[in-house]
């Protein structure tokens, strides 16, 4: 626990230091700096969750991410197949979804995503439901939150959809969306 620890510190630190350039660069145009330090906060997620490899191997947080990872590529109410086989790609590279056996990841991400896209409304309320089951431990939950915002960050933009699910889920998992600067 007390690596997690020093890894939210710095996680913090790497955000204070962020926010402190935003707001000296502010004058720079629409969101100047905002890219750069949610281009820095993923890349700080991505380290957290590589040093926490060892410790999410559960179920509960494979079933959580895929969860998360399908809320994220659904968040506009729609997945494409070219978005569909990017956000496949994505999750079977992530070196610690690589814990699980890459078919139990597909058939995961791909259950959810096809109910959100048939019935968002209930698609997003079960995977939010799964997501929940990483609740019962605070490390999986931040980590759950922590993917999704690495899947969501991939690409390098952060929708207000992608966002917005992002906060459901941390609700739906007792943590605070400002922790992960949403």
């Amino acid at each position: 626990m007390a690596l997690f620890d020093r890894l939210k510190d710095q996680a913090k630190n790497l955000q204070q230091q962020a926010q402190g350039r935003g707001a000296a660069t502010a004058g720079q145009g629409h969101g100047g700096s905002r890219g750069g330090s949610r281009a820095q906060l993923v890349g700080v997620l991505k380290t957290q969750l590589g040093s926490l490899k060892a410790e999410l191997k559960s179920g509960a947080y494979r079933d959580a991410s895929m969860a998360m990872c399908a809320l994220v590529a659904a968040a506009d109410g729609q997945v494409d197949a070219s978005e569909m086989q990017q956000m496949e790609s994505l999750i079977l590279s992530n070196e610690v979804l690589q814990n699980f056996p890459p078919e139990q990841l597909r058939q995961r991400f791909h259950k959810h995503v096809d109910l959100l896209t048939r019935n968002f409304p209930q698609g997003k309320a079960e995977a939010l439901q799964e997501t929940a089951k990483a609740a019962k431990k605070p490390t999986e939950a931040r980590a759950v939150i922590q993917t999704g915002i690495v899947i969501a960050g991939a690409d390098g933009h952060f929708s207000q959809a992608e966002q917005s699910i992002l906060r459901e889920a941390c609700a739906t998992l007792g943590l605070q969306p400002a922790e992960f600067q949403l």
